[in-house]
């Protein structure tokens, strides 16, 4: 280790350098989450609604009994032809083309002119045919559909109390029921059809409900409109009719939540709606995916971003799976939800909660009407926050901070001369090969930093998590070893135990470098929202386990107990194809790569492998007990397999020395992992590194101990039974 460091002295040097300006990077990123303490919470009215019919009580009386919560917002979607007809007292009906022209007699069912007009004008099987009647709903769908739709493509018959009126769709609006096909009487198929059921047309929004709206603000409550633009029919005349439909109830909303695929007036650029955006200094919100893992990106909303320096928060919409988690893991109420919101708050950089209320786990349409659950939940929800500093209110914004080009090449020089540091660790090279090898790394990444500027700094974070990763294998291995020429094979434990604490804290704090290093260059704000995202976890992960085996080979051979080397040689190789292989190591293989699948296949929230309840119930009490969730693998073996690994180095057990040595490294794998989760905030990432390493030298005392048994209790069967025989 001492040759190690004295002939790679200089590059070295350059490597700490470029980990001091990843501080730097980091110091600036942690101002700028240190002031993002605000998040809100808006209401879905329409469920709500729907919650109020299931009570004693109207929707007037749950939204005073939020507002005394402190939640003041309420996201009112603006209706639809579909809402009208599902859910209004409004005499609406809307139906496509294709669906009307199917009766031969369908002329005889609305007005002759009406009738000649369309035919005049031609129609086919895409358009929608609307029908209002009462001067409530003509008045509302007419003013709506000609504010909204050009002349061309509507065509009205209105004579005050009724209207029919036709309006002009396309293939592309089209909505089919899925491919089904018939059968004939012994079941066999027979032709495969597609119905054409909706047009999208019929989802487009016409406007807010002039009563919903005097609900929510006769309480003093403010409406964030939901407006749900879909493509071809989300032009500015169509934005503009919008607008004038917030500015007719004196709204102008804190924040703009796209619904549908666009925000609003993107088909001709959405110039119209960024300079209503950045007049009136709206937030945009950014919805998290029911994956919790990047956004629902409509057309349009990164754009609005940008063009507004980012004055942008995520959102948290309550999806119906988290709906229905009361009484869950054997709670008596809405804990889970509450753990849930608080996760998203506190470890995904979410400020808005868009709430949707609790159902029954086992009905997917009862809501629960106990309004002490909500009360009891959320007074829960800002106490365990405020342990964070953070408080309900208007949702925080963080500034825009974007990380210097120059800086951002550093930092990849970092990496390349981190990666010409690796070699060196298992081959006999001299020190002009290594500077060499480092000049070309060097060389790479400036070519790098001119000709891929954007990818650059995913190329560079991910060089560094698995470089450190590396860099951290190595020096526990070499460290282990050298522990194992250092003390006598029967030395007490109490002799050794310092000592493996000790290469674990250092271990970790060179991961922990890593994982700065990993963060620094994905700092900017656009990767703190999760507008982009780090990709190659899985692979970072990989990489140090078969560097690790590379290592352990170089250092042990196959499992020698008095190899002087620490180098890679020609008879490793050979060894290693001349090797027998035991019917035992085949077994032991095969679980090894079970669990390997296992720890892949867990990470992230796309995988179908679940967490145990009893982990889950375990994680929650921590949430619950500590400032930040330690992750379980670090404290719960590989940190403490670090320990056993040294160990069993004394021990002169290399084969041990082996599979704790692999188990270590997911350990400082899982270290830089933690710093890839840009959305999480930097104090949680040092807080879960710090308890882990606390957690993780406890349980590594005591499994030390229990091995050192169970190793004494084989020696004395052994040599009682197995030599004597």
């Amino acid at each position: 280790m001492r040759q190690y460091l004295k002939m790679n002295r200089v590059l070295l040097v350059l490597l700490a350098a470029a980990v001091a300006v990843s501080l730097w990077v980091i110091a600036r990123r942690w101002s700028v989450e240190s002031e993002n303490k605000t998040y809100d919470v808006v209401l879905d009215y329409t469920e709500l609604e729907l919650m109020a019919e299931q009570s004693d009580h109207d929707v007037s009386w749950w939204l005073e009994q939020f507002r005394d919560m402190g939640i003041t917002r309420v996201g009112l979607t603006e209706e639809s032809l579909t809402s009208l007809m599902e859910n209004s007292p409004l005499d609406v009906t809307a139906t496509v083309m294709d669906k009307v022209i199917q009766d031969a007699n369908w002329r005889e069912n609305y007005p002759a002119e009406f009738v000649d007009i369309i035919e005049e004008r031609g129609y086919d099987r895409f358009d929608v045919l609307v029908e209002a009647a009462g001067a409530e709903a003509v008045d509302f769908v007419v003013e709506a559909v000609t504010e909204r739709f050009h002349p061309e493509d509507v065509v009205v018959l209105d004579d005050g109390e009724s209207a029919c009126i036709l309006l002009n769709g396309s293939v592309n609006d089209t909505l089919y029921l899925t491919d089904f096909s018939y059968s004939d009487t012994f079941k066999e198929g027979f032709t495969e059809r597609n119905e054409i059921v909706s047009s999208q047309i019929m989802y487009v929004s016409l406007g807010l409900d002039p009563k919903k709206v005097e609900t929510i603000q006769s309480l003093g409550m403010e409406i964030v409109p939901r407006t749900i633009c879909y493509d071809g029919h989300n032009d500015t005349r169509y934005a503009q009719a919008v607008v004038a439909g917030y500015e007719r109830y004196g709204i102008t909303p804190t924040y703009i939540i796209a619904g549908g695929k666009a925000v609003i007036g993107y088909d001709d650029g959405g110039e119209f709606a960024l300079d209503y955006i950045r007049d009136n200094g709206i937030t945009i919100g950014l919805i998290e995916t029911n994956v919790q893992r990047e956004n629902i990106m409509q057309s349009g909303v990164e754009d609005a971003a940008v063009a507004t320096d980012y004055n942008t928060v995520r959102v948290f919409s309550v999806w119906d799976y988290i709906q229905y988690r009361y009484g869950y893991y054997g709670y008596e109420g809405a804990e889970e939800v509450e753990n849930t919101l608080y996760r998203a708050i506190v470890e995904r950089n979410v400020r808005v909660i868009y709430f949707k209320p609790v159902k029954q786990t086992d009905n997917s349409f009862a809501y629960i009407t106990d309004v002490d659950v909500y009360r009891d939940m959320f007074e829960g929800l800002n106490q365990r926050l405020a342990a964070h500093g953070i408080s309900m209110g208007r949702a925080s914004v963080m500034d825009n901070f974007q990380i210097p080009s120059l800086v951002m090449l550093v930092l990849g020089l970092g990496a390349g001369v981190g990666g010409a540091l690796l070699p060196a660790t298992f081959l006999p090279m001299k020190r002009r090969w290594t500077l060499i090898l480092a000049g070309i790394a060097a060389v790479c990444v400036a070519g790098a930093w001119v000709v891929l500027p954007n990818t650059f700094r995913l190329l560079a974070s991910f060089a560094s998590a698995v470089v450190f990763a590396c860099l951290a294998a190595a020096f526990f291995l070499q460290s282990a070893k050298r522990l194992g020429q250092r003390l006598p094979s029967n030395a007490r434990i109490r002799t050794i135990l310092p000592w493996t604490v000790g290469i674990l804290v250092l271990s970790v704090l060179i991961a922990l470098a890593g994982g700065m290093m990993t963060a620094a260059p994905l700092s900017s704000t656009d990767f703190m929202l999760e507008l982009g995202i780090f990709r190659g976890v899985k692979l970072a992960q990989l990489a140090p386990l078969a560097f690790f085996c590379l290592l352990f080979v170089s250092y042990y051979g196959l499992f020698e107990k008095d190899r002087r080397t620490n180098t890679l040689q020609l008879r490793d190789i050979t060894t290693a194809l001349k090797w027998n292989i035991p019917v035992w190591s085949l077994v032991l293989l095969a679980v090894v790569a079970l669990a390997g699948y296992y720890y892949l296949a867990r990470t992230g929230h796309e995988s179908d492998v679940t967490v145990s309840t009893l982990e889950i119930i375990m994680r929650n009490d921590l949430e619950n007990l500590l400032l930040a969730r330690p992750r379980t693998k670090e404290f719960l073996v590989c940190f403490p397999s670090i320990m056993l690994a040294a160990y069993c180095a004394v021990r002169r057990l290399p084969f041990f020395t082996a599979l704790f040595g692999l188990a270590g490294t997911i350990g400082m794998t899982s270290v830089c992992n933690t710093f890839m989760h840009i959305r999480t905030p930097l104090y949680l990432g040092f807080a879960r590194t710090g308890y882990a390493v606390v957690l993780g030298v406890i349980l590594g005392a005591v499994f030390i101990g229990v091995f050192e048994l169970c190793l004494r209790g084989w020696l004395r069967v052994r040599k009682y039974f197995i030599e004597a025989e």
